[in-house]
């Protein structure tokens, strides 16, 4: 993977470890409220007296409300800067995890939509901070980011039964609100330290006329494809695990124990899946071998539901490996920061509005035909084109489209390479005019008439096959 030297800020280590901190607190939060509520959906749907057709649009709505608002992360860093936006996106999250405490069927879905609102900020400018700051370790922190989301997940998940045993479903649910408001803290000294302020006038300009070509491009739309096809496989089993190993005769602290181990094995893999990405080339073996325990494992669950421990595992390296690995895909074929963050933005925009439709779909499936087998059914043929699309996206390529960097007006880097070179062929042409005006000033020139050399560009632009 290449990477852009220019592409970089210069940062203290103070800084640099600021914002790494930063990275692990937002990473932290980017699933509990959603992954703490699943083991509580029996307990949920009596308190407030819920159809199965509306819990199914709770467990789809945070899906939903990924897709809805990841467009905006992008803009938003433009206007405000990523450190100030990711402030705001984890407020967000705290005030829509509160929200829920109320004891109204608005408010629990009003909370779950606001706090999906803020997770899907942060989801989409995570990609951009890790290529912008730290361009020479995308494969180490996306992994250290995805063990401590995996991490979190488990530990949501684990702990939601007790901690509605110990005091009711409001401390259950509120106790994911502290992480939320602490990680906020941080990315606000973040903020007022100058580290991520909006980006200049002129690149905003230039971002809205090249966005497109994303639009355009087969490789992006590869990406976005795995990222949603992924997306919905995990969100179904994460929504829906509990309840059919409680069909299977598990009991409910089992069955929620049991998606809490499927999350803990995401701690391993989603740390080694991003490293092992980020240092090949080609990315399919990997694809392969992931997608093969997904198989395996929704297969297992269809044909021998009596081993749900066996499955559960072998579906906890899959899924703690598939996420990691359609994550760091959009880091690798980005070309640049900017491209990560219009790439982010698209592929979880276009994604999780398409993974949305499984948990709800899901959940029908089980109430029309009154078991489990049609849905798994369904979720195994489902992994058939999920793994082509993914092999596609793990081609060896990059995506080149000429994007600026949300950087400082201020900063003394460029915006971009390509930008760079543009620039110099400007200066050297003003030069040249004005050096070729009468009464222009000549001191300092060996002769009446100065030679003027077109400058080379800087980069040379690169073909790449899509």
């Amino acid at each position: 993977m290449t990477t852009h030297g220019t592409d970089r800020p210069r940062l203290s280590r103070a800084a640099a470890l600021w914002t790494v901190t930063g990275l692990i607190l937002l990473a932290l939060n980017l699933r509990t409220a959603i992954s703490g509520v699943s083991p509580l959906l029996d307990d949920l749907q009596h308190q407030f007296g819920l159809s199965g057709a509306a819990m199914g649009v709770l467990t789809t709505l945070p899906v939903l409300s990924l897709g809805a608002f990841a467009a905006t992360g992008a803009p938003l860093a433009r206007r405000f800067g990523p450190s100030a936006t990711l402030t705001c996106a984890l407020l967000l999250i705290a005030m829509g995890i509160l929200l829920r405490l109320i004891p109204t069927p608005i408010a629990l879905f009003a909370g779950t939509a606001l706090a999906g609102a803020g997770i899907a900020i942060g989801n989409v400018l995570m990609p951009y901070v890790i290529k912008r700051t730290f361009p020479h370790r995308v494969g180490g922190l996306t992994g250290l980011a995805m063990m401590v989301m995996s991490g979190g997940a488990a530990v949501a998940a684990g702990l939601a039964v007790p901690l509605d045993d110990t005091g009711g479903w409001r401390l259950a649910l509120a106790v994911w609100a502290l992480p939320a408001l602490v990680a906020a803290l941080v990315w606000a000294g973040l903020a007022r330290t100058g580290a991520g302020r909006p980006a200049s006038h002129a690149a905003e300009r230039t971002e809205s006329a090249d966005g497109a070509s994303l639009l355009r491009n087969r490789l992006a739309w590869y990406v976005t494809g795995f990222m949603g096809m992924q997306s919905l496989s995990f969100y179904v089993l994460m929504s829906w695990l509990p309840a059919i190993m409680r069909g299977q005769g598990y009991a409910p602290t089992t069955a929620g124990l049991m998606l809490s181990v499927m999350m803990l094995l995401g701690i391993p893999t989603g740390l080694v899946a991003p490293m092992l990405a980020a240092r090949l080339r080609d990315q399919r073996p990997l694809v392969a071998v992931v997608m093969a325990l997904m198989v395996l494992g929704v297969g297992g669950l269809l044909a021998a539901p009596q081993g749900g421990w066996i499955w559960v595992i072998v579906l906890g390296l899959g899924t703690g490996s598939v996420f990691p690995l359609a994550y760091t895909l959009i880091t690798l074929r980005a070309g640049g920061a900017a491209s990560a963050a219009r790439l982010s933005g698209m592929a979880q925009t276009t994604g999780y509005l398409l993974a949305g439709l499984g948990p709800f779909a899901f959940g029908v499936l089980h109430d029309v035909t009154g078991g489990w087998q049609v849905p798994l059914t369904m979720l195994l043929v489902w992994l058939i084109p999920e793994t082509l699309i993914a092999w596609r996206a793990a081609r060896p390529g990059q995506i080149s489209t000429a994007l600026p960097v949300l950087v400082h007006p201020d900063s003394p880097t460029p915006a971009h390479p390509v930008s760079e070179g543009r620039q110099a062929l400007r200066a050297g042409s003003q030069k040249a005019v004005a050096a070729d005006a009468p009464g222009a000033d000549r001191a300092g020139t060996t002769g009446p008439h100065p030679v003027h050399v077109e400058p080379k560009p800087l980069i040379r632009p690169v073909n790449v096959r899509r």
